[in-house]
């Protein structure tokens, strides 16, 4: 552009409506061209709107433990303090409904997956585990085995990456196709919490609607399980400890009675005074046995209510259910998608660069006439 258009411009404030007017009549005036473009997009976009397998989610919401649990836990510690027994509600847990995403996408847990036997659905219904279904059963579109086809050629030239036959599943060092495995379950199963009302939401994605609703089930039983032995865990060894504590207190007490029984049997009508007090000594022992096995067996009833006190609740308000209707692909999205992504690729070559190369090959063939005027002056 010269510099006496570029003040025309500056100086006429409607020249910018004048362009965009100009830009609109120039886009009408290849219409059909417009036309033809949009219509490729379409045709693209159901190409490749079928091409990508049906993709079914199950969903799962958990309501957050309430404040009623700790109510019912100080009625349980009433009852306690009742027969005698002091139960403390102190405590702390680390892992709150926010880390529950990341419990479900840690490698340990997604690695659990692998063996839990699930059911295909349909006329070849079949029962296969997680992982022989993600490697064997899932669909991928057709292009994706061009993409892969130089990961493919690589892997020729590599060695060592076979499995043995005797191979272990070790968290802390996963093989190739463990890894892969993993990347797949995470991506398929994932946890959201609603930061408001700390509702957990566990999806599962899979392309067999009765595998997605087994596996979401499945993985939020999984996760239960983890939170309740992680809050449980103190508990649980302090009660171990406690029943240890009272078994050696029931063995010692029962031999110190059991001694004490045998000195009264052997010692009946002897009026000794060495007697006597040899009788006081196994009697206050066998006292003492028995008041710490009394105590030990307090001990074992606290931690029983403490592993009680300590036990999560649950409360599933939407259940895992086999979906009907596919979530994934959204076909008339990507239909909309492309055939916008024609009109747009067209009209950029309409306005754009299709005048950058017609002005290009002007510029060239200018050149190349001038060249041709000083070779023959």
């Amino acid at each position: 552009m010269s510099e006496e258009n570029q003040n025309n411009t500056v100086e006429n404030p409607e020249e910018g409506t004048i362009d965009l007017l100009e830009l609109v009549r120039t886009l009408w005036r290849q219409r059909k061209k417009l036309l033809i473009w949009s219509v490729c997009g379409a045709i693209v976009g159901l190409v490749v709107a079928f091409s990508i397998p049906r993709e079914y989610t199950t969903s799962v919401k958990l309501a957050p433990e309430s404040n009623d649990n700790k109510r019912g836990a100080a009625g349980l510690g009433a009852l306690a303090s009742m027969a005698g027994i002091a139960v403390s509600s102190s405590g702390s847990d680390a892992v709150y409904p926010m880390l529950y995403p990341d419990v479900v996408g840690s490698v340990p847990f997604l690695t659990g997956l692998f063996n839990v036997e699930v059911k295909t659905d349909g006329d070849d219904s079949k029962d296969i585990t997680v992982a022989d279904y993600i490697k064997d059963d899932l669909k991928n579109p057709w292009w994706s085995a061009i993409m892969s086809l130089p990961g493919k050629m690589l892997s020729i030239f590599r060695s060592g990456d076979e499995t043995p036959g005797n191979h272990k599943l070790d968290t802390f060092r996963l093989t190739l196709e463990e890894d892969a495995l993993v990347t797949a379950l995470r991506s398929r199963v994932s946890a959201a919490v609603d930061a408001k009302t700390s509702v957990v939401s566990v999806s599962v994605v899979m392309q067999d609607p009765l595998v997605s609703a087994m596996l979401a089930d499945t993985v939020v039983e999984r996760l239960k399980e983890f939170v309740t032995a992680y809050r449980t865990n103190k508990a649980r060894q302090d009660l171990e400890y406690a029943e240890t504590l009272n078994e050696e207190a029931r063995v010692k007490y029962y031999k110190a009675q059991q001694a004490y029984a045998d000195y009264l049997d052997r010692n009946q009508g002897i009026v000794l005074r060495s007697a006597q007090v040899e009788r006081e000594r196994l009697e206050n022992e066998a006292s003492l046995a028995f008041n710490v096995y009394n105590s030990t067996a307090q001990l074992v009833q606290q931690s029983q209510a403490k592993v009680q006190e300590t036990m999560p609740v649950y409360a599933v308000i939407t259940p895992a259910t086999v979906p009907i209707s596919p979530s994934k692909p959204r076909k008339v999205i990507i239909l909309i998608g492309f055939t916008m992504l024609g009109f747009a690729a067209c009209a950029a070559w309409i306005l754009f660069l299709n005048p950058l190369y017609i002005d290009f090959k002007n510029g060239a063939k200018k050149g190349e006439e001038e060249i041709v005027k000083e070779n023959k002056s």
